[in-house]
């Protein structure tokens, strides 16, 4: 019986182990075919008119063309991946001015191209509205929701219209005055951005988010959630403006490109809670400005890792409020950089500087004297920029060398952690960069 108990128990953490390693699905879940052939143009909206409440309609593989409006609440319209739906450029494709509607399997295509009119692929201004598995291409704008609440936006990917250059692009899903939504498991790339504006408790989770501007840019919105996401080579991973209580957890923002690159931006932005994410790879890992807006509203910044970046965090101001605690600072060719005199008026703890100089004699993994970071050759560009031109090469590490062995001037002070973790300690050795 003691053997049985045992071998029940292994079995049960196999499988246990086999489902956290699962691979995580961004975007199509199963294929999108479409139909290219648009010959023989059917009607969508003819089809939608007949519809009754709740029904779910099975679309025969075939060219539809919209606009189409859906105003029957509770019907489902699948293409089972062999339905193409053309806006022929003439506005949105598909309104959902109803609730309870489910859109699966579909390719959604050739919205109109108006900024004012924001033409889209899906225009959503219901509620508890389903749009699931759908590849969404040659939109300007991909999902609009519009006051719209509880909906699922899942296993989507989605593009703009490729023609037009960035600045001209839509925005993959765009939330304007919406809360409770869920947006998970999405691949959008080749957009402008993905935007909420005065939108509160929404979930962005297990998303990706390639070749854009910002992946998801906030404005006046607060207290939403940004869980497991990975983006890389945009401009901006996450931007944060005029917006409180955000929980952003277990993302990876990598590659962002650009001078002014930056993993995660907080603009005017307080009682933020920024918890064990990766920042790597970028020009900047996270850029505070005016950072909380309200002193006495902390932005916590924890367990994260801010690696390989030109500059790991970037004050733009003299700021307080914010906590860095247990964070993973390595390989930055500048750990903090302070535009204004000092970044000491938030508080540091615990956290891990790979450039850190000192003992840790009774084994307690505390650094025996605190960690200090003053600017020496780096305080040149707080005069004049272009001189980062020249960062590592030979004539200022020779300049930098002597700074640090005797001071011409007066180095700046920059931080000062008084209890630096000694040693890191990696609390999820599986994670990847790999995608």
């Amino acid at each position: 019986m003691k053997i049985k108990k045992i071998l029940i128990l292994f079995f049960l953490a196999f499988f246990c182990e086999s489902l956290l390693a699962e691979e995580i699905i961004y975007g199509l879940k199963i294929p999108v075919q479409g139909f290219d052939n648009s010959t023989n143009k059917i009607n969508l909206q003819e089809i939608i008119d007949k519809a009754r409440p709740g029904q779910t309609i099975i679309l025969e593989p075939g060219f539809y063309v919209g606009p189409a409006t859906i105003t029957t609440n509770g019907i489902t319209l699948d293409g089972k991946g062999l339905v193409t739906i053309s806006g022929l450029e003439k506005g949105s494709v598909l309104f959902v001015n109803a609730d309870h509607v489910s859109l699966k399997n579909l390719k959604i295509i050739d919205s109109g191209g108006s900024h004012d009119k924001i033409d889209s692929g899906v225009k959503l201004t219901g509620n508890f509205n389903l749009v699931d598995n759908c590849h969404i291409a040659e939109c300007l704008f991909g999902v609009d929701i519009l006051q719209a609440d509880n909906n699922l936006i899942q296993h989507c990917e989605i593009s703009s219209i490729s023609k037009r250059q960035m600045a001209l692009k839509g925005d993959a899903i765009r939330l304007w005055y919406s809360k409770n939504n869920l947006i998970k498991g999405n691949y959008w790339h080749n957009v402008r951005d993905m935007v909420v504006w005065y939108s509160s408790e929404n979930t962005f989770e297990a998303n990706k988010g390639v070749g854009n501007r910002y992946s998801i840019h906030f404005m006046y919105a607060h207290n939403n959630r940004i869980k497991d996401n990975v983006f890389y080579e945009n401009s901006v991973g996450v931007f944060l403006m005029y917006s409180e209580q955000t929980v952003m957890t277990g993302n990876t923002i990598m590659r962002s490109t650009g001078i002014s690159g930056m993993c995660l931006g907080m603009k005017e932005t307080s009682s933020n809670q920024i918890l064990n994410n990766r920042f790597i790879y970028s020009s900047e890992g996270i850029h505070v400005d005016v950072s909380p807006f309200v002193p006495e509203k902390t932005n916590t910044i924890a367990n994260n890792e801010i690696a390989f970046c030109g500059i790991g965090i970037k004050f733009h101001t003299n700021q307080e409020g914010n906590l860095f605690k247990n964070n993973y600072f390595h390989n930055n060719l500048v750990q903090v950089e302070a535009e204004g005199k000092t970044a000491n008026m938030n508080k540091w703890d615990n956290n891990y500087f790979d450039d850190y100089q000192g003992f840790d004699k009774d084994g307690d993994n505390i650094g025996d004297t605190p960690y200090s970071l003053y600017a020496y050759v780096e305080h040149l560009w707080s005069f004049d920029r272009d001189v980062k031109f020249f960062y590592g090469s030979p004539l200022l590490l020779a300049l930098d060398f002597l700074e640090r062995l005797a001071p011409f001037s007066q180095p700046k002070f920059v931080l000062r952690d008084n209890k630096p973790m000694y040693i890191w300690k990696e609390k999820n050795k599986n994670r990847s960069t790999v995608f």
